[in-house]
């Protein structure tokens, strides 16, 4: 939050954070209108994991679990990096040995604590984020010097190409990669009725509007101070770390509380990162039948290349778009399965569109560019949302919309094979029947068979159940 909406408001300007703040509350009101129908289709549920595994069988599970674990994998190289850039920013130190210390620290106690200690260091988190705020009211209030004359030049009041695309992608991004978050799932699942469900997610909403807007206004004033980009042109200051930049200006003293309040607020994100790939990858991936110490060892070796990473990565917005893009092409082909009336949607055109969304934007890439090497890192989105033109827009615009093509694509492809298989067989063609509800199954009753498991299409535990497959 302190890191990519001050970046995007040096990028797009006022437009931008208002674009940006509106795209991060509005999409939770999605959870209150879909979460009620995941609940009553997977009444024993308690992340979307458990509902696609019911409704398209373990493929499709399995590749959700990967995507989360890729989503989470970004999430914690976007932590280290900017914890990085604001330590040297601050101190002028190496990043490189906090990140070390605060990736073994964070191992430590979650493994010892699990999510419970997790939990409480998201409370600390909290206040570590309003007290940071308020630190930089002050700093702007006492310390902040606008130049009124940069204001006009630096064009960050007028409306831009970027603007007007940001109201596409925004959206687009972070809903959908708000659905790979298992977080916003257990709050859906954990809520008493609806009516809460509604009611939390309104506060949430507003509250996020209010201090997105004001976080991200502090791009604007960092520009406007002549703070960012700084006055070296061969070394000049991230955006990402904009609203640090206005920390800077206090008192020796307030700028190491910031420095510790700061490491403190990364280490909790980091640790609720690494409790959730830990979760995930036991849930989702193993099915909880592999040792939890095994899949603790796991996640430690992966954090080596997440540290190589962090120190190579030039922007902690790149990171997250990279994420963004993935999710783009695989929840719509997903949430068409929500339909009672799309009950012939299956794994495979999941699985097909998801991957299909991701190798599209390389082929508009190609295109755009007119070169397979420009167009492969586009998949990277190595230029981030600056690059000139609309290679941007068109990933958005190519993961989702190819991601479909490619579902139907499939759903063609395995309807031929399918009919072609029941006349060479002397069968009927039942692959497009309505599926009939199976005998009682119990909440922890699987059915292996055939790619398939239990998908309720009941309102509540222990009604008929329909299997959902894979093909």
């Amino acid at each position: 939050m302190l890191f990519t909406y001050p970046e995007l408001a040096t990028l797009a300007g006022v437009q931008g954070v208002i674009v940006y703040a509106l795209a991060s509350a509005l999409p939770l009101f999605v959870f209150a209108s879909l979460g009620p129908i995941i609940r009553r289709k997977c009444p024993e549920g308690f992340v979307l994991t458990e509902w696609t595994r019911q409704r398209y069988g373990v493929v499709a599970a399995l590749y959700l679990g990967f995507m989360t674990l890729v989503t989470l994998f970004l999430y914690m190289t976007a932590e280290l990096s900017a914890i990085g850039q604001v330590v040297n920013a601050l101190t002028g130190l190496d990043g490189l040995p906090v990140m070390i210390v605060e990736c073994v620290v964070t191992t430590i106690y979650t493994s010892l604590g699990g999510f419970r200690i997790s939990f409480i260091t998201d409370n600390v988190q909290g206040a570590m984020v309003v007290g940071l705020i308020l630190i930089a009211t002050i700093a702007v209030g006492v310390e902040t010097k606008i130049d009124t004359s940069l204001i006009g030049p630096s064009g960050l009041t007028e409306p831009s190409l970027l603007g007007w695309q940001l109201l596409y992608i925004l959206p687009v991004a972070i809903l959908t990669n708000d659905f790979f978050l298992s977080s916003f799932w257990l709050r859906t699942f954990a809520s008493k009725t609806d009516k809460d469900l509604w009611l939390g997610i309104s506060m949430a909403a507003g509250t996020i509007l209010v201090i997105i807007t004001l976080v991200g206004c502090t791009g604007l004033v960092a520009a406007w101070a002549g703070l960012w980009p700084g006055s070296d042109p061969e070394n000049p200051v991230p955006g990402a770390i904009a609203f640090f930049v206005l920390l800077e200006q206090l008192p020796s003293w307030v700028v190491g509380i910031v420095v510790v309040m700061s490491v403190t607020l990364s280490t909790a994100a980091f640790d609720s990162f690494q409790s959730a790939m830990v979760s995930s990858a036991s849930n989702d991936i193993f099915r909880n039948k592999l040792n939890i110490w095994w899949i603790r060892l796991g996640v430690v070796l992966l954090i080596i290349p997440v540290v190589v990473i962090a120190i190579q990565a030039p922007s902690v917005l790149q990171i997250f778009l990279i994420s963004d893009l993935f999710s783009a092409a695989t929840i719509p082909v997903l949430v068409i399965g929500l339909s009672d009336k799309c009950y012939w949607w299956r794994g495979l055109e999941v699985v097909v569109g998801g991957l299909g969304g991701i190798f599209t934007v390389f082929l508009f890439g190609t295109v755009y560019f007119g070169d397979a090497h420009a167009g492969a890192k586009l998949i990277l989105l190595e230029g981030g949302l600056y690059q000139e033109g609309w290679a941007a827009f068109g990933a958005f615009v190519a993961a989702p919309v190819g991601g479909l093509l490619w579902g139907f694509g499939a759903l063609a492809v395995r309807l031929a094979v399918q009919y072609t298989l029941a006349r060479v067989r002397g069968e009927r063609f039942t692959a497009l029947d309505r599926p009939q509800p199976v005998e009682e199954l119990g909440p922890n009753d699987y059915v292996p068979e055939g790619e398939e498991e239990r998908v309720s299409d009941s309102t509540a535990p222990g009604t008929a159940k329909v299997a959902g497959k894979f093909v």
